[in-house]
């Protein structure tokens, strides 16, 4: 398959050393609750906490996006404590596709619209290589946990439910 997306265009642009993968997208688009990342780990055959969900917050007023492992699940109130937040919840479907140009299941935290806030699970510098959504369901990107984090300027911290 060919073709590109905001999220590669981005990398490139940026000259950041990244794979694409392609696989079947075997999540139906109203089963959300199954998961994006979890069926492309499996799709991938690769570890599910080498393969991060980027999920859209809303922390008070703001948008932020947050990493975490496919493996685990979100804080929502470690993901206010990180960016200073009196509180979280996760954005509506709506408000998450407008935000980023990209619908659910194919979220980057590269490329969208307008740069948002990113704050990463540190599980991610247990990895040589994590994978993204690369702005297409069907579509992930690999690259250096190093790499993501200089480039969206991310926020590390654990964001993880214990």
């Amino acid at each position: 398959m060919t073709g590109s997306t905001p999220a590669i265009r981005a990398l490139v642009q940026a000259g950041i050393e990244h794979r694409v993968h392609h696989f079947e997208d075997a999540v139906p688009a109203d089963a959300v609750d199954v998961g994006y990342a979890r069926a492309a780990a499996l799709a991938l055959g690769v570890a599910e906490a080498r393969v991060f969900k980027t999920l859209v917050i809303k922390a008070d007023d703001a948008f932020v996006v947050a990493l975490v492992p496919s493996s685990g699940n979100l804080s929502l109130r470690k993901v206010a404590r990180a960016v200073g937040a009196r509180s979280a919840t996760m954005a509506p479907t709506a408000d998450a596709q407008r935000v980023t140009g990209y619908v659910v299941g194919g979220i980057s935290p590269f490329g969208q619209k307008r740069r948002l806030k990113t704050v990463v699970d540190d599980a991610l510098h247990e990895h040589e290589t994590v994978f993204v959504s690369a702005g297409r369901r069907g579509w992930d990107v690999e690259l250096a946990p190093g790499d993501l984090v200089a480039d969206l300027r991310a926020i590390v911290a654990d964001i993880a439910a214990d």
